[in-house]
């Protein structure tokens, strides 16, 4: 009588079969074309460049066999990128299946298990996240693939790219409810889970970075001439002499720079956490995301044991003034600025709205704060216009402008075309203040009740609040201010009522014109 055969042997058997399919699909691609995918050159395309319209990439004798000039068509670069059948892993039931463990606020990161959502065949039936790496630049990864100028099984060489300064483990790594929009182990994947990806192959990569370097802005310059800030030397440095057109040195003040640590995260998020934190459903949240990204994900849907989603959103930057394990030390003085994106201002100098300005008075206060002995923080996030998208917000301006620009219909232009009038939602934001073990935080340069109250309620005590010096005001800004004041904003000033938005009216485009 014959003996069942168990579980595990079938599991052997099945992962054997596995790894055989795989290197016939890769004997097969090299079988194809003595061209191999990863020296696929971008010219291969097209010896001509860039396609025109309707112009085809294939030719007769390209196809299937290779041509004496290295072009291979579209149809021959698909069957060697992806060599096998379409391989969904949508049904948790299938064949082979078997997501890598995964315990999110677990403090051993042998115990937590490491994110993998690499499509890669050494990880795709491993896969325990949905989604891909690089949040919106996944895109640009693809077509990189696509036109033959990134092989898709380039495998990361990360020595030497440890962070630049320690960002330690903290009690909040180890509690579920404390970080839920991004891993807290991503700065120190390749030493976390060395095993994953040395010895088991599985696709696992960084998404955190930590590094160093020196900030150089014109704003700080001036301050700094006008004696506002001091060179220390340490915080605030003379930067090198300037060259002229010439070559030589020039005689000129070269201003100074400040020297930060930084660290940049993309989004990673524990799906049932985040739900907890909007107080809504898992399941809600899911159908959401699935339906409003065009169905992009079907997984969220039909894996529910799947419980993280690396979203095609932007990710945050923190930049650190001073000792950066004074962010954990209660007795250090910490000054912090959370900064929302935006493009205009921040970068072209828009005069429409307070944010550069506010980014700039906050980045000297970080400075005089490590000064004194403490520390400062400037958490930068990408969401452009309120979350709403620079297209939204320049629809915006147009019925601001077109409308009568007063305070009392700032928000209401805002809401006349996005349907809402600030998609920031910032339940988020404080899970970075966590994860660099911030406990109390004693100047907080922003006038956000919603930045506000998402930081207290999550635990962490706010001892003072700074608003933007009127001085610093832009010409046009007035009418932001004003609004963000009379619907809750913290101001140390005179409160503004109703009735007085009426009163303060942007410039219209014809004062502007020239």
């Amino acid at each position: 009588m014959s003996q069942p055969i168990s579980d595990a042997l079938l599991t052997q058997i099945l992962g054997q079969l596995e790894a055989l399919q795989v290197s016939q699909q890769a004997l097969q691609a090299k079988v194809r074309t003595p061209t191999s995918l990863s020296s696929i050159a971008p010219t291969a395309i097209s010896p001509s460049g860039p396609l025109s319209h309707g112009q085809s990439t294939t030719s007769t004798s390209a196809v299937g066999t290779g041509s004496d000039n290295g072009v291979i068509g579209d149809k021959e670069r698909e069957r060697l990128l992806y060599p096998g059948r379409v391989l969904l892993t949508t049904y948790p039931d299938q064949s082979g299946i078997k997501p890598y463990h995964l315990n999110w606020g677990v403090a051993d990161p042998a115990v937590r298990g490491p994110i993998i959502c690499s499509r890669l065949p050494s990880s795709i039936k491993q896969r325990n996240a949905i989604g891909a790496h690089s949040g919106s630049y996944s895109i640009y990864r693809a077509l990189a693939i696509a036109m033959g100028t990134l092989a898709p099984s380039h495998k990361p060489d990360y020595s030497k790219t440890e962070p630049a300064v320690p960002i330690p483990p903290q009690p909040a790594w180890a509690d579920p409810t404390k970080i839920v929009s991004f891993d807290p182990w991503g700065h120190v994947v390749p030493q976390a889970f060395r095993r994953e990806l040395e010895e088991l192959g599985l696709d696992v990569r960084p998404s955190i970075a930590v590094t160093r370097g020196h900030l150089k802005l014109s704003e700080i310059d001036e301050t700094a001439r006008k004696g506002d800030l001091k060179v220390d030397g340490k915080i605030l440095l003379k930067s090198m002499p300037l060259r002229n057109a010439d070559g030589t040195e020039s005689t000129a003040d070269p201003g100074v720079e400040i020297a930060i640590n930084k660290a940049a995260v993309e989004p990673v998020w524990y799906l049932p956490g985040v739900a907890e934190r909007f107080g809504i459903s898992e399941s809600l949240l899911r159908r959401a995301l699935f339906e409003d990204t065009g169905g992009m994900y079907p997984e969220l849907i039909t894996r529910p044991d799947i419980k993280v989603f690396l979203p095609p959103i932007g990710n945050l930057t923190a930049y650190i003034f001073g000792n950066p394990a004074y962010l954990s030390d209660e007795s250090k003085e910490l000054t912090l600025r959370v900064h929302d994106e935006c493009n205009g201002s921040d970068v072209f100098g828009s005069d429409i709205c307070t944010c550069k300005p506010y980014l700039t008075y906050a980045i000297e206060e970080c400075v005089r704060g490590a000064q004194r002995g403490g520390v400062g923080l400037v958490v930068y996030f990408r969401k452009e216009g309120r979350a709403l998208g620079e297209v939204t917000k320049y629809l915006v301006y147009n019925l601001r402008k077109r409308g009568g620009d007063s305070a009392d219909k700032y928000f209401k232009a805002t809401e006349l075309i996005a349907g809402v009038k600030d998609m920031r939602f910032q339940a988020l934001m404080p899970d970075v203040l966590h994860w660099l073990g911030i406990k109390k935080i004693d100047n907080m340069v922003s006038m956000s009740d919603m930045k506000y109250n998402a930081i207290v309620q999550s635990g962490i005590p706010i001892l003072k609040r700074y608003d933007i010096p009127e001085y610093l005001l832009p010409p046009d800004a007035r009418v932001e201010i004003d609004a963000k004041i009379a619907s809750g904003y913290f101001t140390s000033g005179k409160a503004v009522t109703e009735a007085d938005l009426i009163k303060t009216v942007g410039r219209t485009w014809e004062e502007t014109e020239h």
